[in-house]
C-alpha cells in the first residue's frame, strides 16, 4: 500500500514543471533524440540520489546542520540562476541555421551534466522526498522497502520523461523551435533566473 502513495504523489511531482522539466524540455526540442535522452538519464541520475538520501534521513542532518542546508539553498539557487543568464544571454546570438547547437557545440555529455547538475542543485527535492518517506513508508521499514520506493519514483520519472522525449523530438516540433529558438532560450533562462533567484534568497 505504502508504495501505491508514493507513486500517486511522485507522479505528481514529476509532471509539474520545475527546472528539470525546463531541461528536458530545451534538450528535446534543441537537440537530437540523443541528447535529450542523456538529458533524461542525469535526471534520473540526480533523482536516485535525492532518493537515497530522503530515504536515509538526510532532513535529519539538515535540522541538525540548518547551515548545511542554508549553504545549499544559497548555493544551488546561484547555479540555476547562473544557467538562466547563460540561456538569456545565449538567446541574444544570431542563429546559425547549418547548426543543431546542442548536438554540434555541446552533446550529450553536456546535456547529462546540465541536468544532473539542475537536479541535484535543488536541496527541496531532498526535503521533498524525505516527507514523502515519512508520510507513506511504514513504521521500522525494511531497507527492501526504502529501495522499493527509489525504484517506483525512478520509474515514474523515466516513464514521464521518456513521454516527453518522444513527442519533443518529433522533426516538427524541432523545425518549430529552431525557427523560435531565441525566444524559447530568453523564457526558459528567465524562468531559471526567477526560480534561482527565489531560492537562493529564501536560504537568506
Amino acid at each position: 500500500m505504502f508504495l501505491v502513495t508514493v507513486a500517486l504523489i511522485w507522479a505528481v511531482a514529476a509532471v509539474t514543471p520545475g527546472p528539470n522539466f525546463l531541461v528536458a524540455v530545451r534538450c528535446s526540442i534543441g537537440g537530437s533524440r540523443r541528447t535529450a535522452v542523456a538529458a533524461v538519464a542525469g535526471t534520473l541520475v540526480g533523482t536516485a540520489v535525492w532518493g537515497v538520501a530522503g530515504w536515509l534521513g538526510i532532513t535529519a542532518l539538515f535540522t541538525a546542520a540548518p547551515l548545511a542546508y542554508t549553504a545549499l539553498k544559497v548555493v544551488g539557487g546561484i547555479y540555476i540562476a547562473w544557467l538562466g543568464i547563460k540561456l538569456i544571454r545565449k538567446a541574444r546570438r544570431p542563429v546559425d541555421p547549418s547548426l543543431n547547437e546542442l548536438d554540434a557545440v555541446r552533446g550529450p555529455r553536456w546535456a547529462f551534466r546540465l541536468a544532473l547538475g539542475t537536479n541535484l542543485a535543488n536541496p527541496k527535492t531532498a526535503a521533498f522526498v524525505a516527507s514523502l518517506f515519512a508520510a507513506a513508508m511504514p513504521p521500522d521499514p525494511a531497507w527492501w522497502q526504502g529501495l522499493a520506493a527509489v525504484a517506483v519514483m525512478l520509474a515514474i520519472s523515466a516513464t514521464w520523461y521518456t513521454i516527453l522525449v518522444v513527442s519533443l523530438t518529433h522533426h516538427r516540433v524541432a523545425s518549430a523551435y529552431r525557427s523560435a529558438r531565441r525566444g524559447v532560450d530568453a523564457a526558459t533562462g528567465a524562468l531559471f533566473v526567477a526560480f534561482g533567484s527565489a531560492l537562493a534568497l529564501s536560504g537568506r
